[in-house]
């Protein structure tokens, strides 16, 4: 730091605190926007135009087992339940590869659910199971079947 005559010691540079203050300035008015922005626009959310909004509720959490062992087609369906707006957090096998007709088995005491996830990937009603426990932390189990080519693909 420079010293003035008497020995003092001089303040900071102006400019660079002019140049903090602006940016900080810019940084909250920024935020302001951000913030008034969030409260005008709230966030839409992607609506399939054949399906009512009655099918949008809270969101539903799923798993999707291959259950006729054609290689990759839990992956390909689970793209498909995602573009619906379905939270699908885990793919993998069903204990078997025999499966012949898609089911949709309900995990909670409501087939609300289950209901939902059929209607989108055109499951019948009949194929729709209610297997409640505790220990699930999902809504919905979709057990692909050989019947994996007749199911809604859009």
């Amino acid at each position: 730091m420079s010293e003035t005559k008497d020995g003092a010691s001089a303040s900071p540079n102006p400019l660079y605190l002019n140049a903090a203050i602006a940016f900080l300035s810019v940084l909250l008015l920024g935020l302001l926007i951000a913030l008034a922005t969030r409260i005008i626009y709230p966030r839409v959310f992607n609506e399939r135009a054949d399906q009512s909004t009655e099918l949008i509720g809270r969101i539903i959490q799923l798993e999707v087992l291959n259950g006729c062992g054609v290689p990759g087609i839990a992956n390909n369906f689970t793209g498909l339940l995602r573009d619906n707006g379905f939270d699908v957090v885990e793919t993998g096998n069903f204990e078997r590869f025999d499966v012949q007709e898609t089911m949709v088995i309900s995990r909670s005491s409501s087939l609300d659910n289950a209901r939902r996830v059929a209607l989108a990937l055109g499951v019948s009603e009949e194929n729709i199971i209610r297997e409640e426990s505790p220990h699930f932390y999902l809504d919905v189990t979709v057990v692909l079947g050989s019947d994996y080519e007749k199911l809604k693909t859009e």
